[in-house]
């Protein structure tokens, strides 16, 4: 069962999205994705699929956190988009695989304290 509107302190959660495109076509481009993605992994985000990745924050001003941290990884080149949408949306998402669809991510159970 979900909580439709998760509210943690008084803070509304919300996830963290990151949609990349990268460029490859050189060891040092390939390099620098590996970096990136690897970095995303570090602090928390889990793939959804190829180049889109989310976390789920307590709050906004989580949410900012990690926004600066994924600035200050930028690759110098390529393309990323930082998104952030509030429970409710995420949990709207539909998800296929193939024509069969499958529930979406579930909000984490505890919570993490930095």
């Amino acid at each position: 069962m979900t909580n439709k509107n998760v509210i943690f302190g008084g803070f509304r959660s919300l996830w963290t999205m990151v949609l990349f495109d990268l460029p490859t076509e050189t060891k040092s481009d390939r390099y620098q994705y590996t970096q990136f993605r690897r970095k995303l992994l570090i602090d928390g985000f889990v793939m959804l699929q190829y180049s889109v990745y989310s976390r789920h924050c307590a709050s906004d001003e989580s949410a900012e956190v990690h926004c600066k941290r994924i600035k200050a990884i930028l690759p110098p080149k390529g393309e990323v988009r930082i998104l952030k949408v509030t429970e409710k949306q995420f949990e709207r998402m539909q998800v296929y695989h193939g024509s069969k669809r499958i529930p979406t991510e579930q909000t984490p159970k505890q919570l993490s304290v930095f």
